[in-house]
């Protein structure tokens, strides 16, 4: 069927659709990054008028692409009844599944894998972008820290690409390749994505001992990996047939939900939403790997805006003659108060411990970067340096230390503050402290190395 667009022409920036051939550009892509690996126009001398797609309806293209052969277990059964009896939640996670989806299916495709693997947000985080489990995983596809920065999704102050849609993405999608690879099956690379590929590989040696197959059904594996596999195979018999369980599917466009736009100059977030004339909340769900209120060019960030407001976001920034950014970032030289960084460095402290996320009664360790409102002393966009290694750690002060006792009936001399120390806020002399780290910062280790994932990924539980 053919698909007309408007034509969005855009300086310095670039029109991001997809990922495979029938959404292709000859457009050159930047290096050194996940996103460049979809086709890109380049919309200062290319456009885009007719672009064809297969099929008018994504969930005809994800049942033709599965590859993978129905379990039919009672545990398949089971999950596909738990479902069927909750359409109400089945339809909240297809409806969020609209934004992502067709990106989603493009990269599968691209590799050749059963669109099945499309599915497994559903599994993971019900398509909350947000979501964060309580061992700490996050995004669609509950990246842990470690194995985060084991396929190089930077979570530092700025962003936690574990988030990003693109990049988290293209980093599921090479991990479970990997494990695809190590195993053989796509049920225990699934298995060993929730579990961690160590774990799969004990339990085949412990099967193998005893004379025992070693495929995914014959392992013994914890509850939650036993029903992951499961899990996922009931969504797929409801997308391929939803009418016999009573699930209504929300109409899915074979066609792009979102335009990438790259970054050319520091801009903060709720300018993007006003010149892109988009609520707050759908821009959130679009972009939820940003940690802070501007959008660095440094750090080859994308923004993602549906096509529509993507035009709109075009006409209004060719009028906009103001600053794009009203934030820069500074790097702590010692550590001291808030109060007394706010003070060095001319800002109201208030905003300084917002914008940065500081609780009261905290101190900012010394190699911290705090985000500050640009002055005319600081006016440039942040560094790179900045942009791909910003770390903030805060810790408490020590304790003030203790009166002396002086003897009965004598006049005891009046306590002096340490130096540096300010009214209301004890020393940050004389004691240790402890580290509080709040960011991750950014530790990238080889992407073809081994990946250690922990023993378990503590799924988010969506309703």
């Amino acid at each position: 069927m053919l698909w007309k667009y408007a034509v969005i022409m855009m300086i310095a920036v670039l029109f991001g659709c997809a990922s495979t051939g029938d959404w292709s550009s000859d457009t050159p892509t930047k290096t050194n990054t996940r996103a460049s690996k979809a086709p890109r126009v380049n919309l200062n001398n290319q456009s885009v008028s007719k672009v064809y797609a297969p099929s008018s309806n994504l969930w005809i293209r994800i049942r033709d692409g599965y590859q993978m052969e129905p379990m039919n277990s009672p545990l398949e059964i089971e999950q596909v009844r738990w479902l069927s009896a909750k359409p109400d939640y089945v339809n909240r996670s297809m409806t969020r599944s609209s934004r992502y989806l067709f990106y989603i299916v493009q990269e599968v495709n691209a590799r050749n894998m059963p669109t099945e693997i499309a599915l497994l947000p559903f599994v993971e985080s019900a398509f909350v972008p947000q979501a964060k489990s309580g061992a700490k995983a996050m995004g669609l596809w509950q990246f842990m820290p470690a194995t985060g920065k084991d396929f190089q999704l930077t979570q530092n102050v700025f962003r936690d690409e574990r988030r990003d849609i693109l990049q988290s993405t293209d980093a599921a999608l090479d991990y479970l390749q990997r494990l695809n690879n190590q195993f053989g099956s796509w049920e225990l690379a699934l298995a060993a994505y929730n579990w961690g590929a160590g774990n799969i590989t004990k339990a085949q040696k412990r099967n193998l001992a005893a004379g025992l197959p070693t495929d995914y059904e014959s392992l013994q594996l914890p509850k939650e990996t036993r029903n992951y596999v499961p899990k996922l195979m009931a969504y797929r018999q409801i997308v391929l047939d939803p009418n016999a369980y009573g699930i209504v599917l929300p109409d899915l466009e074979n066609h792009p939900y979102f335009v990438a736009i790259d970054v050319s100059n520091d801009i903060d977030v709720a300018l993007v939403m006003k010149l892109a004339e988009i609520p707050s909340e759908e821009f959130q769900v679009l972009n939820p790997s940003f940690n802070k209120p501007v959008i660095l060019a440094a750090a080859n960030q994308q923004i993602l805006l549906p096509f529509g407001h993507a035009e709109v976001f075009q006409e209004n920034l060719k009028v906009y003659t103001k600053p794009l950014s009203s934030w820069t970032a500074v790097q702590v030289s010692k550590t001291e108060m808030v109060d007394q960084t706010a003070k060095t460095l001319g800002v109201d402290v208030d905003t300084l411990r917002s914008v940065n996320g500081i609780p009261k009664g905290m101190r900012i360790r010394a190699g911290s970067t705090v985000i500050i409102p640009k002055t005319a002393r600081r006016p440039g966009d942040v560094s790179m340096t900045l942009a791909d290694n910003a770390s903030l750690s805060l810790d408490k002060p020590p304790p003030p230390p203790s009166p002396k006792k002086c003897k009965k009936g004598a006049k005891c001399p009046p306590v002096k503050p340490a130096k540096g120390e300010t009214k209301g806020n004890s020393s940050p002399k004389n004691g240790a402290s402890q580290h509080k780290s709040a960011s991750t910062g950014l530790a990238k280790s080889a992407k073809n190395g081994s990946v250690n994932t922990p023993s378990s990924k503590g799924v988010s539980k969506i309703q």
